[in-house]
């Protein structure tokens, strides 16, 4: 009997988030920056970076940002959070071999101060040496040093927020999945986000849900400052869906996919993946061990349940345990083929689910240890905590 109401409850779980959760799973439906409508004025823009040991990435970044074909006035601060690796040279040589060096400007990161997490604190120097300069730009573009924009990528996003009169308009980047460990849980980070924060409901001014993508938030500047800023969210670790949530108190939002925006940060290994997930995953649960373990237990029925049960229960068990696998394989479908992966993926989705189960836990023996939302040889979970 225990088997029976464990697979039918995963079961309609399954047909819930499917049918009612804001069609969270449809990625293609999200991939809709339309081509770029003239304007008589192009709004200014002023794009923050922060970089804290980018070698890798940051060179591709800022070409391809100085190098959009944007009409209007576009420049680039980049924060050099006390890099070991060089990072601030390339940024500069990057610039220099495009002819768009007058247009980029190097700060060097001061040390982080209490009460504040690393990457907010590179980028809130950026935009006070932003709000320092005579002429204040229209909109502010917030975006990572390992991101790659393509095509007329910065032109769609502005006609976008222009067009809707968007307080913020963001892309969550298409992430490297080309490695084993990359294929095996980066487009499940995808569709867990999406399932967390669907994006037909950030969309939806009516609705209370709100979320960004870090990665790449165009924010109108008047909208950021009125929310409070990068101070009002200083040691937050999820920064990207705090900004979100204020920005959306200040008019309407818009989330989706481009393949325009990319990144181009390597795993190469299931404990790389790992350590990004866990760095916020327990301050997703707001540092709360009720929250873990719910957590936990609602994963093992939705995702783990259905296999258990189909391989060990008789008769109706099984048949319901075997359909709600069936539903979460083909719920995962459409990200995969986003992410151009085999589809039997899908039926590897518990498999994958078991690993960010345990990256969660993870994130939480962290925090207890006092190494909580570790990046980067930084510690800084113990900032938010109290938040």
């Amino acid at each position: 009997m225990l088997l029976v109401v464990v697979a039918a409850l995963a079961l309609a779980i399954w047909v819930y988030l499917i049918a009612g959760r804001g069609g969270f799973w449809r990625t293609s439906k999200f991939d809709d920056l339309a081509p770029a409508s003239g304007l008589s004025a192009w709004p200014t823009i002023a794009v923050v970076v922060p970089a804290r040991d980018e070698a890798a990435g940051v060179a591709d970044c800022v070409k391809s940002i100085l190098g959009q074909p944007y009409p209007g006035e576009l420049s680039m601060i980049l924060i050099d959070d006390q890099s070991q690796d060089g990072t601030a040279q390339i940024a500069n040589e990057a610039a220099i071999s495009i002819g768009a060096s007058d247009r980029l400007t190097v700060l060097s990161g001061r040390p982080l101060p209490s009460g504040w997490t690393g990457k907010l604190w590179a980028v809130k120097q950026g935009l006070s040496l932003v709000e320092s300069r005579p002429v204040l730009p229209d909109y502010v573009l917030l975006t990572d040093a390992d991101i790659v924009y393509s095509g007329d990528v910065v032109m769609r996003l502005v006609a976008r927020a222009e067009s809707d009169q968007l307080a913020m308009t963001s892309v969550m980047a298409t992430l490297r999945c080309e490695s084993f460990a990359e294929k095996y849980l980066i487009p499940a980070f995808i569709f867990f986000f999406n399932m967390l924060y669907p994006f037909s409901w950030v969309r939806d001014r009516n609705s209370p849900v709100a979320a960004a993508a870090g990665g790449c938030i165009l924010a109108r500047w008047d909208a950021l400052r009125s929310s409070g800023g990068i101070d009002a969210i200083r040691g937050s670790l999820i920064d990207d869906c705090a900004l979100g949530a204020r920005l959306k108190t200040q008019g309407p939002v818009w989330l989706g996919f481009s393949q325009n925006v990319k990144s181009v940060r390597a795993s190469e290994t299931v404990a790389e993946v790992g350590r990004m997930i866990s760095r916020s995953a327990y301050a997703q649960l707001h540092y709360s061990l009720a929250l873990l373990i719910g957590v936990i237990v609602a994963m093992a029925i939705v995702f783990l349940a259905p296999v258990v049960v189909t391989v060990l229960g008789h008769d109706l068990s099984r048949e319901c345990a075997a359909v709600a696998w069936l539903l979460m394989a083909l719920a995962f479908q459409p990200t995969l083929r986003y992410y151009k992966q085999s589809a039997l993926w899908g039926l590897a989705l518990p498999a994958i689910a078991l690993a960010y189960m345990v990256f969660t836990i993870n994130s939480a023996v962290q925090h207890f240890q006092g190494r909580g939302g570790m990046w980067k040889g930084r510690p800084q979970a113990q900032v938010s905590s109290s938040q």
